[in-house]
């Protein structure tokens, strides 16, 4: 038998390598939680706010004011308001930046900032930002915006290549904040009247929580540019806008899980009702399990979901097959119906509302760099359980039986895809 040539060899063991290195790279981080979080507290025991105010992401801050904007006619408003009466700095990190009309209209209220000397630094994903034409990026950067691409994919990173930034930050002048779930792209424009324009929620801050939106955008800016700001032109001295209490959540590739633990913790101090909507619903088992528990304890809960209208069917098929459990437990789904629900919120009871870019799906809890702001503000939560409400108006509920009448076919398919619910 001919013995393989060197260069057989070398091909061989370069072919392993890499199939190692990909199977490395599409394993998830790590999962600190194995199972729910024990219900010992509610959300009215003082105990429940000093815990979340010690365990996870910034300390609680007074002080605040955050404006729910409905969809995005008027969220681009505010933040290209924002954007155009800059004085100093605008920080401005996302994940989709696409092409087209909005994106024509950020590059150039961007670029003209920065002709107008304000320092102008933005981070786009790498991966999140592949439609966008070069010719934006170039009209930007010769203006004077300093642009750079989270995780690029060289041969010395692919280790990398699945851990992406999801978060959405714009802080201008380090006074305004914003973060939610909008992406520069035209699907977002408009009203969410018809399957064209996408429902979205994104929130504008002010406050002395800002400070902790400029740390977030700058705990990434420094890994891909080695440069860390400081000084009044980015943390001012910040006076209370208003009475919100308010704390940021991180969670970063590599290191511990803290919004997936933060989000199991606020559901765990649930007393009378939880409501979710998020684009992609595809939960591990530690919140499946936490959801369960939930309606064990008689806690209403209600997922809100797309419907047809979604920009990735094979989730919505991976998430079906998971909602078995949930269904028989009690926990009532619902599909929007008029066009694609692109919010991310969690409201437990009126004492917690939790919104930014995490979706309620493995590749957030685990892959995925992600920014949430907790909100601890009756007031704020009872407006966003008036717009959780409002959407349900235009859903379809999801029943047990319809559920467990989906044909052999359509099971088997969901099934399949559910395995790869942490890529999803």
């Amino acid at each position: 038998m001919r013995r393989p040539t060197l260069g057989t060899v070398l091909a061989i063991a370069l072919g392993v390598g890499t199939l190692v290195i990909a199977a490395l790279n599409l394993m998830p981080d790590r999962r600190e939680l194995r199972d729910r979080v024990a219900a010992v507290m509610g959300t009215s025991d003082p105990a429940f706010l000093r815990s979340m105010d010690g365990l996870y992401g910034s300390n609680l801050l007074d002080g605040n004011h955050v404006e729910t904007l409905l969809n995005g006619d008027r969220i681009f408003a505010a933040m290209l308001d924002a954007i155009r009466s800059a004085e100093t700095s605008i920080n401005f990190e996302t994940y989709v930046y696409w092409s087209g009309e909005i994106a024509e209209t950020f590059a150039e209220a961007l670029a003209e900032r920065a002709r107008a000397g304000v320092e102008v630094r933005v981070l786009l994903d790498w991966f999140g930002s592949k439609p966008m034409e070069a010719d934006l990026l170039a009209r930007m950067e010769d203006a004077g915006v300093q642009v750079t691409r989270f995780r690029p994919i060289h041969w010395y990173t692919i280790d990398r290549m699945n851990n992406r930034t999801h978060r959405k930050l714009l802080i201008v002048d380090g006074r305004t904040g914003f973060t939610g779930g909008v992406g520069v792209a035209d699907e977002w424009l408009g009203d969410a009247r018809h399957p064209g324009e996408f429902r979205e929620t994104h929130y504008r801050v002010t406050g002395p929580v800002v400070a902790m939106l400029q740390g977030a955008f700058v705990s990434n800016w420094v890994e891909d540019s080695g440069e860390i700001m400081r000084g009044d032109a980015f943390f001012p001295a910040l006076e209370p806008t208003g009475d919100m209490t308010a704390q940021m959540a991180l969670s970063s590739t590599g290191s511990r899980n803290n919004i997936h633990m933060m989000l199991m913790t606020a559901l765990a101090g649930a007393e009378s009702h939880i409501r979710i909507a998020t684009p992609y619903f595809i939960p591990d088992d530690v919140a499946i399990r936490q959801l369960v528990d939930a309606r064990a304890r008689g806690i209403e809960v209600d997922i809100l979901l797309p419907g047809p209208e979604i920009n990735k069917p094979a989730v919505r098929r991976a998430s079906r097959a998971l909602w078995g459990p949930l269904l028989q437990a009690g926990v009532r789904i619902h599909e929007y119906q008029p066009t694609f629900l692109h919010a991310k919120l969690m409201i437990v009871d009126e004492a917690l509302a939790s919104v930014g870019s995490t979706n309620f799906d493995e590749r957030s809890f685990r892959l995925n760099d992600e920014a949430n702001l907790n909100v601890f503000d009756a007031a704020f939560a009872r407006e966003q359980i008036a717009v959780f409400e409002d959407d349900l108006t235009q859903s379809r509920p999801v029943t047990l039986a319809e559920w467990q009448a989906r044909p052999w076919t359509t099971r088997a398919g969901d099934w399949l895809l559910s395995w790869l619910r942490p890529q999803l």
